[in-house]
C-alpha cells in the first residue's frame, strides 16, 4: 500500500485537508465537529492578520490515494524575534491510526522546516498560543467543552513515535456542584468595590471598540511573561473576537477599574459544544437562531480567562474577580477553567477556592531538528 504526502495547493486540496476530520470521526458522539467556515477563514492567509508576521503550510498524507492524516506548519517571525529561537509551530493535526502515514507526513514537515532553517518543531498549536492547543492526554471518552482540544488516545503515541517529546503539559479545573459549593469567603466583596476608587462595571457593547481595545491592553500585560506569549496587535484581536458574542454575553466580561482606568478583566463564556455538535461543521440562519435560543439552557460556565495587570497582582483585585465569577456562576450547575499551567500557583489556588479540582490534563510536543 503506497503512502504519499503532498503540500496543500488549489480548492481540492483545502477541501480534503478542511474534511478529513468528518471521516476520522464519523460514529464518534462525543467530537465537536468544528465550523468549516471558521477553519477556513482561521487558515487563510489573506484574512487572519496573525499571518503578517508569519508563513503557513499545509500537508496532506494519502494512503492509496485516500486521505490518511493532515498538519498544518507556521513559522512565526515574532516567536524567533522574541524568544532567539526558530521555531515552527505545527498544528490542525488529525490521522488515521496509521503510523507509517503520520510519519511520513512529519518526515514531509520537517524537512520543509529544514529547508527554512527551522532548529525546532512543536505544537500542537491551532494555529497559535491564543488559540486552542495541545493533545488531549487523559479521560478519553468524555465530551470536550468549548475551546478543549479532543482525540483519539493514540496520537500521542503517533508523536512519540515520530520522535517528538512532551514539552509542556496544561490542565483543565472544573466543579460538577455548584449548586452545593458556598463561596463564604467572597460574600462581602462585591458591595465593597468602590473602597479605594475601586469599582466593576460589565463590558459595553455602545463602546465594544474600546472595550476590546481595554481587553487586549490588559491581557497582553498580564500574560507577557507566560509561556511562548506573544502580544496580539489590535487586528489580531479583533479578528479572533469577530464571533465572540456567540459564546459570551457583555455581563460576563467584568473589568475592574481602579479611579475609572481598566487595571483587570474577567471573561466568561458558555460551554456551548452540545449546541455547535449539532450543526455538523456548517451553520445556517436556521441553525443560528436554535443555537442563540439553545444558549439560555446550557448550564455549565467556562473561566475563559481573568487577567490582572502586573502592577496590580498584589492588591485585592483578585479577590474582586473571584467575587465576581460567584455572582455570574449562580444558576450553573458546572464550572470550568480553560488550560492552565501546572507551575501557576495563584491560577490554581484560585481555581481551588472556588470548589475546583484538576479535570483533563493536555500535552504539548517538540522535537529539536538537526541540519
Amino acid at each position: 500500500m503506497a503512502i504519499s504526502v503532498a503540500p496543500v495547493s488549489g480548492k481540492k486540496g483545502l477541501d480534503e485537508f478542511l474534511r478529513l476530520p468528518f471521516a476520522l470521526y464519523r460514529g464518534d458522539p462525543l467530537w465537536v465537529p468544528p465550523v468549516v467556515a471558521e477553519v477556513r477563514r482561521t487558515l487563510d492567509p489573506g484574512r487572519n492578520p496573525y499571518f503578517a508576521d508569519a508563513s503557513l503550510r499545509l500537508f496532506m498524507a494519502y494512503r492509496d490515494g485516500t486521505p490518511a492524516a493532515r498538519l498544518a506548519v507556521v513559522v512565526s517571525r515574532a516567536h524567533e524575534r522574541a524568544f532567539g529561537v526558530r521555531t515552527a509551530f505545527f498544528g490542525f493535526f488529525e490521522s488515521a491510526n496509521d503510523e507509517g502515514a503520520a510519519r511520513r507526513l512529519f518526515d514531509e514537515a520537517e524537512a520543509y522546516c529544514r529547508a527554512g532553517g527551522v532548529e525546532r518543531l512543536e505544537g500542537p498549536f491551532n494555529p497559535h498560543h491564543y488559540s486552542e492547543l495541545g493533545l488531549q492526554a487523559d479521560m478519553f471518552g468524555t465530551a470536550p467543552s468549548f475551546f478543549q482540544a479532543y482525540n483519539p488516545g493514540y496520537y500521542g503515541e503517533l508523536l512519540g513515535r515520530a520522535g517528538f517529546r512532551v514539552s509542556a503539559r496544561f490542565l483543565t479545573m472544573k466543579n460538577d456542584d455548584l449548586e452545593n459549593t458556598r463561596f463564604h469567603r467572597f460574600g462581602a466583596l462585591t458591595a465593597a468595590t468602590c473602597r479605594r476608587g475601586y469599582s466593576v462595571r460589565p463590558f459595553s457593547l455602545k463602546e465594544r471598540a474600546r472595550d476590546l481595545g481595554f481587553m487586549r491592553e490588559i491581557n497582553n500585560d498580564a500574560f507577557a511573561e507566560n509561556w511562548h506569549f506573544l502580544p496580539l496587535s489590535p487586528e489580531e484581536y479583533e479578528f479572533s473576537a469577530q464571533h465572540m458574542g456567540l459564546v459570551t454575553r457583555p455581563g460576563f466580561i467584568r473589568f475592574v477599574e481602579h479611579h475609572g482606568r481598566p487595571v483587570a478583566v474577567l471573561h466568561c463564556v458558555l460551554d456551548v459544544n452540545p449546541l455547535l455538535r449539532s450543526w455538523n461543521g456548517v451553520a445556517g440562519p436556521v441553525k443560528l437562531l436554535r443555537f442563540l435560543r439553545g444558549r439560555r439552557t446550557v448550564k455549565t460556565i467556562i473561566l475563559f480567562t481573568a487577567a490582572i495587570k502586573k502592577e496590580y497582582r498584589r492588591t485585592y483585585v483578585s479577590q474582586l474577580l473571584l467575587a465576581e465569577f460567584c455572582r455570574l456562576a449562580r444558576g450553573f450547575e458546572r464550572a470550568e477553567t480553560t488550560w492552565m499551567s501546572p507551575d501557576n500557583l495563584p491560577a490554581l489556588r484560585a481555581a481551588e477556592s472556588l470548589g475546583m479540582r484538576p479535570d483533563k490534563h493536555f500535552a504539548m510536543y517538540a522535537k529539536e531538528l538537526r541540519p
